[in-house]
């Protein structure tokens, strides 16, 4: 079996890993070639780069395709390389029917939820963002409708509400290399019966850089909910004295505060500090506590020096 890998992020490289691992440990697999998105800016100095999966593809010495679009000129040079199986994950492109039919043993996507939960780009955060006691990982049929293919394997797992979205691609990244492979050998061993999805279909949305802003009149739990979602990326910000104020580790006070009435400081006021949670904010209903902030081009700080160097911060409105 000849397998063409799809794949663009950092939270892919363990499962290109794991598939070069299989076919040094087994025959009759094969890396035809690795497909991913092209060469980029990235940092602040905006040098061109490949993405991860071209990094540890070319490390593992591996035909690598760079192409724009899935254009006649892509799947030619696909071609050229005789797969016979397509297999992704965060690739970062929708496969046109045309491109799938060139796979004679079809493909098979890794898709981090329980679908059909969040089909679309962004399932980590999203679980986050709701709050969910649980999500998963799908290994599903690649189908021309995006993440709408019967299931091969599927397995949840437990949240305990403290994740970030970096912490769980972390495990996520380890694990779908481990079901991707099992789901592998199903398919070429025919021990695998393809289910299909069942339930509600919800979609996720794709993340931008301006849902960073943090809206304060929401509840403290939702404030802090998207902090988690969106580290590392976008980041959740405010303003604070006209300069931007990166809060990155925050959760909702365990204890009452005043919020929801006329009585009540507007949301975004700064409170005070609590010596055992850290610095507390107004919320819609409730209180966030701020445990480590940062402001715009400076260094993340915990909250007891942040305070130090910030004047006048306790009293103040931010937003």
């Amino acid at each position: 079996m000849r397998i063409l890998f799809a794949g663009s992020p950092r939270i892919a490289v363990p499962s290109l890993s794991a598939l070069a691992a299989l076919v040094r440990s087994q025959t009759g697999y094969e890396i035809a070639g690795v497909l991913t998105n092209p060469d980029a800016p990235k940092g602040r100095g905006g040098r061109v780069e490949p993405t991860e999966v071209g990094s540890a593809a070319a490390a593992l010495g591996l035909v690598v395709l760079k192409p724009e679009r899935l254009n006649a000129e892509a799947r030619e040079a696909v071609a050229a390389l005789a797969p016979d199986m397509l297999v992704s994950f965060a690739y970062g492109s929708i496969f046109s029917q045309k491109f799938l039919d060139m796979f004679p043993l079809g493909g098979i996507n890794a898709h981090p939820s329980l679908l059909p939960k969040y089909r679309g780009p962004s399932p980590i955060q999203a679980a986050i963002l709701n709050r969910d006691a649980e999500t998963g990982i799908s290994i599903q049929r690649l189908a021309r409708e995006m993440d709408s293919g019967d299931l091969l394997l599927q397995e949840a797992f437990p949240l305990t509400g403290r994740e970030t979205a970096a912490s769980l691609s972390e495990y996520v990244a380890s694990r779908t290399a481990e079901l991707l492979v099992a789901a592998l050998r199903g398919v070429a061993e025919k021990t695998l019966v393809e289910k299909p999805q069942m339930g509600e279909v919800s979609y996720c949305a794709l993340i931008k850089k301006e849902d960073g802003l943090i809206a304060w009149p929401l509840r403290a739990e939702a404030i802090a909910a998207r902090i988690r979602a969106f580290t590392p990326w976008p980041q959740s910000w405010t303003m604070h004295n006209g300069e931007k104020l990166f809060i990155l580790d925050a959760h909702p006070h365990p204890r009452p505060v005043a919020g929801g009435s006329d009585a009540a400081p507007p949301a975004g006021t700064v409170l005070g500090a609590d010596t055992r949670e850290g610095v507390l904010i107004q919320c819609g209903r409730g209180a966030l506590a701020a445990t480590m902030l940062r402001y715009q081009a400076k260094k993340a700080l915990g909250w007891k020096a942040f305070l130090n160097g910030a004047r006048n911060f306790i009293g103040s409105r931010l937003g």
